[in-house]
């Protein structure tokens, strides 16, 4: 009988993997922090590690490496669960000799356990070569190498136990409020408490909690709740490790989004709705006349696999938004000619446009700005400098937000 070491903080997840490798026949054992989880190695001689980066103690990345540097180890398969959007973080886990990573919110346990089957029947295992993913890199911000990106489990035929996931996916649905209760009770400590210290020890807080919901929501099978907590966890980690991008434009972001959550909630209790399996290419537009600013946009975009077309003129934007209809639009408000108030304004005139979202992102932050952005038509406004992961959650939500009131 094969063996498998799951080593997973979040007990909920442990225990649903773990039960279903004990079904497809493999021993099973689980540890709940990084230091567990290395004494069990040797003592348990596992065929196979499914390992979470995130882990208290040792973190999953440093027993990664530990790992490595033992006898007998050097080819063990470990399959890493790993955030989407933590690129840096992924390709540390590929250079520390990970087998294979997965993103969390993308794979459902039948469909790890055959990358694990698979793994496991190869004669010696060896790292899966993954062709890199080009990442692109804008000019606001340092130049990255491409990484292979975490990977989205293969397809796998409809569970036998489909009464089991019904269950299981009806349990998150009636936990999720109290989850949602507390994500807001730590942001509002977090916006409140002017000591860094606290601050820091809510965020991390809340930081977990994201990264438990991305899990969870993920093995429910509730795909667009597990893809926001995925991109709201980057952010939050971002966060954590960066206090000083703990802003008004930030913490709102992080407040658009767990206010989101309930929404989400309340369409997966629809009898009969469905999660598309693919959604339809987003059509997004950016107008702003800074070239750096602009590629900014458009990368942090990418970040989330959300194509985009821009423009550097405003007046260009309006004979294009005539015609054509966009899911949500970034614009710049500072801008020659006809400024990004004006534009919006000429928008909201075109019926294909009429009602899409439209995000300010500005320098320009006062009140007044404020103001503005709302009696121009505008929906939102995002600070500049912004961080990446922080435009990208912003147009998640209003995506998402968008195609539920298209059903």
């Amino acid at each position: 009988m094969k063996k498998i070491l799951i080593i997973e903080d979040d007990q909920l997840v442990a225990n649903i993997y773990g039960n279903k490798f004990s079904v497809d026949h493999f021993k099973v054992e689980i540890a709940a922090d990084g230091d567990k989880g290395f004494a069990l190695i040797e003592t348990f001689k596992p065929d196979a590690i499914l390992l979470d980066l995130m882990l208290p103690k040792t973190s999953g990345l440093d027993l990664l490496k530990k790992i490595r540097t033992m006898p007998g180890y050097e080819t063990l398969p470990v399959i890493v669960f790993s955030n989407t959007y933590l690129s840096n973080m992924v390709q540390e886990a590929w250079k520390a000799g990970a087998t294979k990573c997965l993103s969390k919110a993308n794979c459902t346990p039948k469909q790890v356990i055959e990358v694990i089957r698979s793994l496991i029947s190869q004669p010696v295992a060896q790292p899966v070569a993954v062709e890199p993913a080009a990442v692109a890199t804008a000019p606001a911000a340092p130049s990255q190498p491409s990484v292979p990106e975490p990977e989205e489990a293969p397809a796998s035929a409809p569970d036998a136990d489909a009464a089991f996931q019904a269950d299981l996916r009806q349990s998150f649905l009636n936990s999720l409020p109290a989850s949602i209760n507390a994500a807001r009770n730590y942001l509002r400590e977090i916006a409140k408490n002017a000591d860094e210290t606290s601050r820091i020890q809510q965020l991390q807080e809340l930081y977990r909690r994201v990264h438990t919901l991305t899990g969870n929501a993920a093995i429910a099978g509730l795909a667009q709740i597990s893809h926001l907590a995925d991109a709201l966890e980057a952010l939050l980690k971002e966060l954590y490790e960066k206090p000083k991008n703990i802003t008004p434009s930030t913490l709102r972001t992080v407040a658009t989004a767990i206010d989101f959550l309930p929404v989400l909630l309340e369409h997966s209790r629809v009898p009969g709705a469905a999660e598309a399996a693919t959604e339809p290419r987003p059509e997004i537009l950016v107008v702003d006349d800074e070239a750096i600013s602009r590629r900014a946009i458009t990368y942090a975009l990418e970040k989330a696999k959300l194509p985009c077309s821009s423009l550097e003129s405003a007046e260009a934007a309006v004979d294009l938004l005539a015609q054509r209809k966009y899911d949500l639009i970034f614009l710049d408000v500072d801008m020659p000619g006809m400024n990004g108030f004006e534009l919006c304004t000429k928008l909201r005139s075109f019926q294909r446009n009429k009602t899409t979202p439209v995000v300010f992102v500005t320098s320009l932050t006062d009140f007044e700005s404020r103001a503005n952005s709302t009696m121009s038509g505008g929906n939102d406004l995002i600070a500049k400098p912004f961080l990446f992961m922080e435009l990208a959650v912003k147009a998640l939500v209003y995506l998402m937000r968008g195609r539920l009131a298209a059903k």
